[in-house]
């Protein structure tokens, strides 16, 4: 592709030779000259111009071969050439060894970054990648997307890679679970089934088939005896994180979601993302338009309701602990907040945690979610669930 400007050097009386152009083509294929188009061309006059008096002439064969170039942008140069964005996006992420990422310094907790970004983004005047100051893409920068630092503030970035990030400042779109599943959730039925509290209430519409012997019996003709439908008269409340860590959970989750549809007939459920905070919502796709503040829900459902949270708890410590530390929306008070305000009102309440339970001590997260809840979280096992059910009566 660049045979027309290696032709127009010759024609200018650049006296280029073949090896010269091949160690050029090496250089850009080694990626030394990208889409900065200043520095292509100090790398093209680098490896073909070696004598200074034939720098005016390079210049005129390079604005002949490239002239309009800085104009395009790069949407403009993938639809030229039919390349699929996203596989362009995979080669500018920044892929670090385990050497060069112990190597990446935090900056200090999570006062210290939000500083740093209101400075930032007061400074910084356009785009940026592959550094490690600005708020960029495919860097060591706290702030940005597509890199790696073990403590930032993730911009921009499609989902998650690392799960490293503080706080995470985009919007993000999650799908409601489906309770149609029935592959896996008998032994989840049955395990909940320690929950049940029969009770006949409602409406006469079930026929009392012992009443009416006795009462026929009594009467000498047919007396017909009726009697409510004995029912599961627990009444539950089930809290579920949809955060992007939960997607390797989503099958088991969905198992449970499924088993407690079909055996609470007085179930009401939740969405929150990572922590319990002000708000919480019953439709994923309308969770910023059709949110239920979390204050009417302590106030409407009583202490009768058995609470059960669901997540994997796993999250930057300071979205439990700090105002302004949850992710994609700034929470006036911290999750920890939320979380004993729903345990004074629920105080039988229990957490789920699909991760193995041996995992747990490794993140600070767990450990923060465990003590709001005094010790009452279980593994999302079989063996867990019992316990858990053993514990809400």
């Amino acid at each position: 592709m660049f045979l027309p400007f290696y032709d127009g050097l010759r024609r200018h009386g650049i006296p280029v030779s073949l090896r010269e152009y091949l160690d050029f083509l090496r250089g850009m294929a080694a990626g030394l000259a990208t889409y900065d188009i200043s520095g292509f061309y100090h790398f093209a006059r680098t490896a073909m111009v070696k004598d200074e008096r034939h720098l005016d002439r390079f210049d005129r064969a390079f604005a002949e071969a490239f002239q309009g170039l800085e104009t395009l942008d790069i949407a403009t140069l993938i639809d030229r050439a039919d390349l699929p964005a996203d596989w362009l996006e995979k080669l500018a992420e920044r892929s670090l060894t385990e050497d060069e990422k112990a190597a990446v310094k935090a900056l200090g907790g999570f006062d210290a970054l939000m500083d740093t970004l209101r400075k930032r983004l007061a400074e910084q005047q356009g785009r940026h990648q592959g550094g490690s100051k600005w708020i960029g893409t495919a860097g060591t920068s706290p702030f940005g997307a597509y890199g790696y630092n073990p403590e930032g503030i993730r911009i921009g970035q499609h989902e998650s890679r690392h799960q490293r990030a503080v706080k995470v400042w985009d919007r993000r779109d999650f799908r409601d679970l489906d309770d149609s599943r029935e592959i896996g959730t008998r032994n989840i039925r049955v395990a909940l089934r320690r929950l049940r509290r029969w009770a006949r209430e409602g409406a006469a519409d079930e026929l009392d088939l012992p009443g009416t012997i006795r009462a026929t019996a009594d009467q000498g003709w047919i007396d017909v005896k009726t009697r409510p439908e004995r029912r599961n008269a627990v009444r539950v409340l089930l809290f579920l994180d949809v955060g992007g860590s939960m997607d390797a959970h989503v099958r088991i989750v969905e198992d449970l979601f499924s088993a407690a549809r079909s055996e609470f007939r007085q179930l009401e459920q939740f969405y929150f993302h990572n922590c319990l905070y002000e708000g919480v919502w019953r439709d994923n796709r309308r969770r910023w338009d059709a949110q239920t503040p979390t204050a009417d829900l302590l106030r409407t459902y009583g202490r009768q309701y058995r609470c059960i949270f669901v997540g994997d708890a796993t999250m930057s410590p300071y979205e439990i602990t700090h105002p302004g530390g949850a992710n994609e929306h700034w929470n006036a008070e911290p999750g920890a907040a939320w979380l004993a305000r729903a345990r004074a009102a629920w105080p039988g309440a229990v957490w789920l945690n699909p991760v193995p339970e041996a995992q747990w001590r490794g993140t600070q997260s767990v450990g923060l979610i465990r003590d709001a809840f005094e010790g009452r979280m279980f593994p999302l096992t079989l063996e867990g669930l019992t316990r858990a059910m053993k514990d809400l009566r």
